[in-house]
């Protein structure tokens, strides 16, 4: 545990985890400033109560008048006030990084483009029903600035990372790391480059050795192809490999050097989709390196119901089914989530993009998606990318588009929201956008 006492630490982004670190710093004795470039003033009574410095509106030079900066996941990493850091030899770390610091319990770190928020509630919800006692934290519900000081030495912490966390990490070190897969998305923040969002997602094992754990997906291809991994690395695929996990005669299958167990029916999990099977391996194999037995394992992961906004069924009407995927923020979440299912599809699509290449999904939506109601700001380049295919249509809101896809649904027909985008045009987040669909449907 390390000792910042007196040390003068900078927060850029007053949003949830700038302010858990503040708090985190201020617990250990350091002296926070919280700097935001916005004017959301939410969480000023926080900060006066603790007597914690801020400024709101933009950035001064009282920024730089510190130790080191820890800087949220919603700062550009190409922001000014980052370049201006850099430029002064100013330590720049993210907050998971930060509050590691502080960690007595084992790190249990999961990344992905796709996936990670599943993966985590389901390794989360095993390690406890199974009698371990663990934390679900990160870049979901709690920050883990939060609750790091809660976890005691014999206990886990399962944390959600995206790669803009990992950009800014120096010692972060996670017991067991998993790589769930790696797709194009937020290439808005690597200058399209995806090669650069690749090496962002491979930081989570950079300081990994010999007594860690890399768990990862050997059918993507990027992470076969990924050399000089650190730690001991252990696949999972839904075919048959030489060690690791993978899915047999409808079962999920464990095979180490000397033995092959079959663990449980793949069948048992209430969470559909091939890309479930997918999350449910990560977790089965650090299930199984903490000897956790198989049916134990197999409960657990029959009694997990899922995860808010992520294939979510919000309700039937008329028989036509109202899907909440407000969590497919890009291309490859959409191409699982039509896949997940049999019947025609009416999908609503659309928000803030964030260089989205729909060439992926173009033979599954010509196949499956009836019609496409495009909203937010990306609704111009979905309708010229999809008119040609399928009917699309342009509307103003997605209540606009909820309202006019049960006006068109029939017996058996899914709606589906699952925009391939980010909420942020129109949305305070994803949550917020699932959230009020749910409202409009259960409206209806």
């Amino acid at each position: 545990m390390k000792n910042i006492a007196n040390k003068h630490i900078t927060i850029l982004g007053a949003v949830r985890s700038g302010i858990a670190a503040a708090k985190l710093a201020h617990k250990m004795h350091a002296i926070p400033f919280v700097s935001d470039y916005s004017n959301n003033l939410s969480s000023i009574y926080e900060l006066d109560e603790l007597g914690i410095k801020y400024e709101f509106g933009g950035h001064s030079e009282n920024v730089f008048d510190c130790d080191f900066i820890i800087i949220s996941p919603g700062v550009p990493s190409d922001a000014k006030v980052i370049i201006e850091a850099i430029n002064r030899g100013i330590q720049i770390i993210s907050e998971i990084e930060f509050a590691s610091w502080f960690c007595e319990g084992t790190i249990i770190a999961i990344t992905g483009s796709n996936g990670k928020t599943t993966s985590t509630e389901l390794c989360n919800h095993t390690l406890n029903y199974c009698g371990l006692k663990s934390y679900a934290a990160g870049n979901i519900g709690l920050a883990f600035s939060e609750i790091v000081l809660n976890v005691k030495a014999n206990e886990f912490v399962i944390l959600e990372i995206s790669s803009f966390q990992l950009d800014f990490i120096d010692e972060f070190k996670p017991k067991f790391a998993v790589l769930l897969n790696i797709t194009p998305d937020h290439l808005d923040r690597y200058n399209n480059d995806f090669n650069k969002y690749v090496e962002s997602k491979f930081k989570i094992n950079k300081n990994q050795n010999k007594e860690d754990y890399f768990i990862y997906n050997s059918d993507d291809k990027v992470l076969l192809e990924a050399k000089n991994l650190n730690g001991i690395a252990i696949p999972f695929s839904l075919e048959e490999i030489n060690c690791g996990i993978y899915v047999s005669d409808n079962l999920f299958k464990y095979k180490n050097e000397e033995t092959i167990e079959n663990i449980c029916p793949i069948n048992i999990l209430q969470i559909k989709g091939e890309h479930n099977q997918y999350n449910a391996m990560s977790v089965i194999i650090i299930a199984k390196l903490l000897g956790l037995n198989n049916s134990k394992i197999e409960s657990a992961l029959a009694s997990f119901k899922g995860v808010e906004h992520r294939l979510e069924l919000v309700r039937t009407i008329n028989g036509i089914s109202f899907i909440n995927d407000s969590k497919a923020t890009n291309v490859d979440s959409v191409w699982f989530a039509i896949r997940s299912f049999n019947n025609p599809i009416i999908l609503i699509l659309g928000g803030k993009d964030k260089g989205n290449d729909y060439s992926r999904i173009e033979p599954l939506i010509a196949k499956h998606v009836k019609v496409i109601y495009a909203i937010g700001s990306s609704s111009d380049k979905i309708y010229n990318y999809f008119q040609n295919i399928i009917e699309v249509q342009k509307v103003g809101s997605l209540e606009e588009a909820v309202k006019k896809a049960y006006e068109i649904g029939k017996n058996g027909d899914i709606i589906m929201l699952s925009p391939a985008c980010a909420s942020f045009d129109m949305f305070n987040n994803y949550e917020h956008r699932g959230s009020v669909f749910k409202q409009i449907v259960m409206n209806l």
